[in-house]
């Protein structure tokens, strides 16, 4: 099962990382008001560490230094984009956290681009941002946004990093010796926060769900897509993210969006799917 599960097409296994990702979002939010964003985002990636090196059994002594010095930094980054990104949302709707990290990928998008098309859809989904962004301080929390804009920036190396690490060792191996240094990076800021005294078997189990979910499963997805397509292409792909966390933030969080908010997503829907449709022509 799990052979068939890394050997997806690299579409499918985008698709499916997305879907599965955001669930855990909107798992992980809903235990915010008991173990606290930095508790939870320690849980999650400390439980996805665990799961990962007992399926993968990585070979550390077989490593590199230049895998080493790829593989450090990449988990690093893994971790603080988690970590700012759960700081976020816990201020801010998960489907507008979502839109406004998007900005790493589109970045990402941007420098790749070499073609006046897929600067168009950028555009568009730079519209869709704006519409979004705080010009006031009423409404929208500012720290929120400032968070989530971050966390897009740490999502922009996650996938320069991922793209030039899958080429240097196996993905698997890379995520799960990745999310021990964003275990490293994360754990401190979880144990000061107090949440794990709050910790129950029930909870657990929502951990375990929230890691397999948001961490196990996507990234390991991930790294399969991105030794099969560009860098550019996987950051197209991913901006479908908005509208899946926008939607998962209704049914399980209950966070309804305003007019003009749910136009921003759609726009970044729209650019996306623009953006994938001119983007044919690269490797897939």
């Amino acid at each position: 099962m799990r052979k068939r599960l890394l050997n997806l097409p690299p579409l499918p296994a985008v698709l499916l990382a997305i879907i599965s990702v955001q669930a855990g979002a909107a798992i992980a939010k809903g235990l915010f008001p008991i173990l606290g964003a930095a508790t939870t985002a320690s849980l999650r990636i400390g439980l996805s560490a665990l799961i990962l090196l007992l399926v993968n059994r990585p070979k550390f002594k077989s490593l590199t230094r230049v895998q080493w010095k790829a593989v450090i930094p990449y988990g690093l980054c893994l971790g603080a984009m988690n970590f700012i990104f759960y700081m976020a949302i816990k201020r801010i709707p998960l489907g507008l956290g979502v839109t406004l990290e998007f900005i790493g990928p589109l970045l990402v998008a941007i420098l790749g681009s070499k073609r006046i098309a897929d600067y168009l859809w950028v555009l568009l989904a730079g519209a869709g941002i704006a519409l979004i962004a705080p010009w006031n301080t009423t409404g929208i929390d500012p720290l929120g946004v400032g968070l989530a804009l971050l966390a897009g920036a740490f999502w922009a190396g996650y996938i320069v990093m991922g793209g030039k690490i899958s080429r240097l060792m196996k993905g698997s191996d890379a995520v799960s010796i990745g999310m021990i240094f964003a275990t490293v990076l994360i754990l401190p800021f979880g144990m000061a926060s107090g949440g794990f005294s709050q910790l129950t078997p029930v909870l657990l189990f929502s951990g375990l769900a929230l890691a397999l979910l948001s961490s196990a499963i996507p990234f390991t997805l991930e790294m399969q897509a991105l030794r099969q397509m560009p860098a550019r292409t996987f950051s197209i792909l991913m901006s479908m993210e908005p509208g899946i966390a926008a939607l998962c933030g209704l049914v399980f969080l209950h966070e309804h969006l305003s007019f003009k908010e749910w136009l921003a997503v759609t726009l970044v829907i729209v650019a996306s799917a623009g953006a994938t449709l001119t983007a044919k022509r690269d490797k897939l």
